[in-house]
Order: C-alpha cells, then sequence, then structure tokens
C-alpha cells in the first residue's frame, strides 16, 4: 500500500511508485502547499526542461485543503498548454497515438485541481492498460504505516532519481532529462512506457 499526492501530469517517479505498488491511496485531506507538482508538470522542449503550472484562485493567506483549491480560468492557460505540448512533442513516435484522449482534459473545464489531477490520473493509468486498487484518504495523518510517498510530490528544491535513460526528442539539444512528467515518457515509449516504469528499481 503506497500513499500519493494526487499531482498534476505527474512526475515519472510517481508512477514508478504506482505500477510497483498493488494498491494507492491519495491524500486528499492535506492543506495546499506551493512549490509542488500538485499544480505543475516539466516537459522537454526546444529549449529544455519547461513548467506547466495551473493557476489556481488565491486564499488570502487563509490555509485551504488541496481537496479545495479551485482552479484560476482567468488566463487561457489550457488552451496554450495544450498548444505547447503539440510543438514540444508533435515529432514523437506516440504523441498522435495518445492525443485524442488527452484533448478533453484541456477543454473540459475542471472547477478543482484535484478533480482535474484525478482526471490526469485516470487517463495515464488508461493509456498505461494499468489497473491498481485506487482510495482517498478521509482524514489527515502526519505518519502513516505503510509506503509513505506523498515527498514524491515535492518540486522545490529538485530531487535527483536516477531513472534509466529512453530516448527523447530533444535528446540532440540538451541530452537526456529525467523525471519529467509521465506524458513525456509515454510520447516517447507509447505501450512499452509500463515496462519502463516496472523495470525502475528507486528507493523512495
Amino acid at each position: 500500500m503506497t500513499l500519493l499526492q494526487p499531482t498534476y501530469f505527474s512526475p515519472i517517479i510517481q508512477y514508478v511508485a504506482i505500477a510497483n505498488s498493488k494498491e494507492i491511496i491519495f491524500e486528499v485531506e492535506d492543506n495546499f502547499q506551493k512549490q509542488t507538482y500538485r499544480n505543475r508538470c516539466y516537459i522537454n522542449t526546444a529549449d529544455g526542461k519547461h513548467s506547466l503550472t495551473v493557476p489556481f484562485q488565491h486564499s488570502k493567506g487563509i490555509k485551504q485543503k488541496t481537496k479545495d483549491i479551485k482552479i484560476d480560468y482567468k488566463d487561457d492557460w489550457h488552451k496554450i498548454q495544450l498548444k505547447t505540448l503539440e510543438t514540444a512533442y508533435s515529432s514523437s513516435p506516440f504523441f498522435e497515438f495518445y492525443v485524442d484522449d488527452l484533448q478533453p482534459i484541456f477543454k473540459k473545464r475542471s472547477t478543482y485541481l484535484l478533480d482535474l489531477n484525478l482526471k490526469c490520473h485516470q487517463f495515464v493509468m488508461d493509456c498505461l492498460q494499468l489497473e491498481v486498487s485506487t482510495s482517498k484518504t478521509t482524514e489527515y495523518h502526519k505518519e502513516f504505516d505503510f509506503l509513505d510517498a506523498r515527498s514524491l510530490a515535492i518540486a522545490k528544491p529538485e530531487k535527483v532519481f536516477n531513472l534509466e535513460h529512453y530516448f527523447q526528442v530533444f535528446n540532440s539539444n540538451h541530452g537526456f532529462i529525467s523525471n519529467l512528467s509521465i506524458l513525456d515518457l509515454l510520447f516517447m515509449e507509447g505501450p512499452n512506457a509500463l515496462n519502463y516504469l516496472e523495470s525502475q528499481k528507486i528507493n523512495f
């Protein structure tokens, strides 16, 4: 059993944990924290590592639970991000294979960040053809009796994971970039992505 944060198109290391778990529990009762993958992911572009961030409505200094965070659609970030993904990955081997199922996530607005992240997760699980028993927390606990992998949601300071190299679109520009969004692995490896995730032996 593994405890994880629902994050936005999660980093690859989070799906290493999921692919190697029989059961996962999503933390939904915690307080929202900035500088995490809750509302951001990193992709590979011609200019290098690039952040995609979901803007949210601020609460003026009042602590909010992650599940209560509302997305801000004041700017058309969702349209911009979809175009950015198309520009970055249109030449990747499997982008066209997944893009039709990806587009509704950006085109159908989610009110809450948690709902968006769970949609992203379901999209990824469908792409991987992976079934893992999943539940949500009903109360917050600082400590957890099983594998607590909530720290994988921390984006800054960035942790280094020695993931196995796979070919990336811009390898010739700036070499291999580890632990990008799971989208990078899907677009590059397609159906082999699950084999890759299951083969990684990482200490969390």
